[in-house]
């Protein structure tokens, strides 16, 4: 799978002729949903004219939309004013994050917490917490008698840690990724706040349920964090997680059928690659089968007792957690702009971006009023 900026059919997964996806493209008019089978595209804008509703319609004849051809001759790309330009493969649902789902960010949380934002201060941290809990805290399950236990042998130590809570306890750490219609796709530059000087991407799995609460297929993301902002105080989580350009997706959503189930996601494993324009590489990689919480459980707290009648999309947390030193020694990692993020499964594709400060990634201006304003045009509301 290629990480070419230009190169879509690089980034399909390998088995993607045996898949269904969906996603959306511009064809010039305005955002059209489309379905992906058999290696054919289809514009289903005049079944539904969101995602959201042709994943609430349920399983949805190919045939019932207007055939575009084969995905390999359509050249789709994110560029602006292409023909068909790859878009988000989501729009009405709402973008809520799992964070804390893995031992390894939990621990990073807590080193964030303790060094206030202060990247100076993490290695050390890091060593001291991770001889007093590492062993304890991957082994647990999150809300068990033996979760309570640790709790109270953390307090009495005084290591405890509102990330531990969210760790190991009963509840897991719902929060809202990105306003609708923000997020970013394949190919479309990410953005970190200008003024943030410890960062990094998450690479996940993300769930995409539809408007009953099912999950009915999943895709890639990249939970854009900044680990200063949210050092400081886990009140500034808002501005560490949420800013423009901050949350891609994609390229396309993979459907669950007899081929792509569930346990698919909770076998898989995320790999990650950010190559700076310094010459600088960093390789990791996020498997699934080290969450803590299943991935059926994640979606089930973040539904509670909300309802999502445009259905939600779930990040599902990550493993990765950076600490090698890009600049000098105990720095850790951080973001420069031009930096390539390309994050890949062999089921689900390669998402690739460049990086950007947020201040200088194109703004989000299509809002809701624009996108009803657009089908209204169209004749499809």
């Amino acid at each position: 799978m290629a990480s070419n900026l230009t190169d879509l059919m690089g980034a399909l997964p390998d088995d993607w002729r045996d898949g269904r996806f969906v996603g959306r493209i511009d064809r010039g008019e305005g955002p059209c949903p489309i379905l992906v089978e058999n290696g054919q595209v289809y514009d289903m804008s005049r079944v539904a004219p969101t995602v959201s509703a042709l994943l609430a319609s349920g399983t949805v004849e190919a045939s019932q939309g207007e055939a575009l051809g084969e995905l390999a001759d359509l050249n789709l790309s994110p560029e602006q004013g292409a023909p068909n330009r790859l878009l988000s493969p989501i729009d009405l649902q709402c973008v809520k994050a799992a964070g804390v789902t893995f031992a390894v960010s939990a621990l990073e949380r807590v080193i964030e917490e303790r060094a206030r934002g202060d990247h100076a201060k993490a290695a050390g941290l890091r060593g001291t917490l991770e001889a007093a809990l590492g062993g304890n805290i991957r082994s647990v399950v999150p809300g068990s008698p033996e979760a309570a236990q640790l709790k109270d042998a953390l307090i009495a130590e005084g290591l405890w840690s509102q990330y531990l809570e969210v760790a190991i306890g009963p509840d897991a750490e719902i929060f809202t990724k990105s306003p609708v219609l923000s997020t970013v796709g394949w190919g479309m530059p990410v953005g970190v706040r200008s003024d943030s000087t410890w960062n990094n991407p998450e690479p996940e799995v993300v769930l995409v349920a539809d408007a009953h609460g099912q999950a009915v297929g999943a895709t890639l993301g990249n939970d854009v964090n900044l680990r200063d902002f949210e050092g400081r105080s886990a009140l500034l989580l808002g501005k560490a997680k949420d800013n423009n350009a901050s949350c891609s997706l994609g390229p396309l959503v993979r459907l669950f059928d007899d081929g792509f189930t569930m346990d698919d996601v909770r076998s898989s494993e995320v790999k990650l690659t950010i190559t700076g324009t310094d010459g600088y590489v960093l390789e990791g990689a996020s498997s699934m089968d080290q969450i803590s919480r299943d991935p059926e459980d994640l979606l089930g707290q973040a539904l509670s007792e909300h309802h999502y009648p445009d259905g939600l999309v779930l990040f599902l947390g990550t493993l990765f957690a950076p600490t090698q030193d890009r600049d000098e020694p105990g720095r850790g990692f951080t973001h420069k702009v031009g930096d390539t993020v390309v994050i890949t499964n062999p089921r689900l594709g390669t998402l690739v971006n460049p990086v950007m400060t947020s201040a200088d990634a194109p703004a989000w201006t299509f809002g809701l009023g624009d996108l009803m304003r657009n089908l209204a045009k169209r004749g499809l509301l």
